[in-house]
């Protein structure tokens, strides 16, 4: 499969996506519903308000929350999807042992977007994205990883406003 997406557009969108602030907003929501913006402090106590702010400016300005009057900050149509790619990456990683045996989830799927990073560029579309210091991961896990490079490639094509360049801040 073909990435139409320069280096810049790329790096941008692995760097949006691996946010670990942002994958919490994400997940969290996925997993538990809206969250009303009075109680994202109490939801994710984790993070600091710098974060959440970010996070939430960020995914708002992305497409990837809104919020609903009644209910708080939930996840768009492409919030779903990029919940459902979280899951994904995360499972491979688990699948596979990567980074480690035992990792929290942001840090699986942060890795697997590295790992997936270079072989977003045209000059790196017919490798899967190993890196030269990862250890083999072995056939089964190469073309694992391969499928889930494509659910990552396809995520981005249909969201064209993660790959480009910096949007304009939701007020």
């Amino acid at each position: 499969m073909s990435t139409p997406f320069t280096p810049a557009e790329a790096r941008h969108a692995v760097d949006l996506l691996a946010s670990p602030s942002l994958i919490r907003l994400v997940t969290e929501i996925d997993d538990n519903g809206a969250i009303p913006p009075r109680r994202l402090a109490g939801t994710l106590p984790d993070l600091s308000a710098h974060q959440l702010r970010s996070a939430s400016d960020t995914a708002r300005a992305h497409d990837l929350v809104r919020i609903a009057p009644g209910t708080g900050l939930e996840l768009t149509d492409a919030g779903t999807e990029l919940a459902d790619l979280y899951d994904a990456l995360a499972r491979w990683a688990r699948r596979h042992s990567v980074p480690a045996t035992v990792c929290e989830f942001s840090g699986r799927v942060r890795h697997v977007l590295g790992l997936l990073a270079p072989s977003l560029t045209p000059e790196n579309t017919d490798r899967p994205g190993l890196l030269p210091d990862v250890h083999p991961i072995g056939t089964e896990g190469d073309a694992d990883l391969a499928c889930v490079r494509t659910l990552l490639i396809q995520w981005l094509a249909g969201n064209p406003q993660v790959v480009g360049a910096e949007p304009v801040r939701a007020a």
